[in-house]
């Protein structure tokens, strides 16, 4: 005599775990497409770019000469903030479009 767990027979069990395992296999790989992306942002008339990696490593800043300036420098660092808080935004964004919201 086999046992029924509330429907979930031998079969179906097997089907539902295959499913999970796919489910986990395909967050894994979007996981990985994201970590591996270059999100970009530019900001100041393009004087200021970050480009950052999804698993938020920098990958570097492009700053204009015309930009630098020894008497503001405090407008250069709210133009490097600015870039890099928009570009992790981008990640973000990205992340809850891919990826599903699974006790977050």
């Amino acid at each position: 005599m086999g046992y029924n767990f509330g429907g979930f027979g031998g079969n179906n069990m097997q089907a539902l775990m295959r499913q999970a395992q796919k489910m986990q296999e395909d967050m894994k790989r979007t996981r990985e497409e994201i970590d591996n992306t270059e999100y970009t942002s530019s900001v100041g008339g393009g004087m200021v770019e970050v480009t950052i990696f999804g698993n938020r490593t920098v990958k570097g800043y492009k700053i204009k000469k015309e930009v630098v300036d020894p008497d503001d420098v405090e407008m250069l660092e709210d133009l490097i903030a600015s870039a890099t808080n928009d570009c992790l935004r981008k990640i973000a964004d990205d992340e809850k479009a891919k990826l599903p919201n699974i006790g977050m």
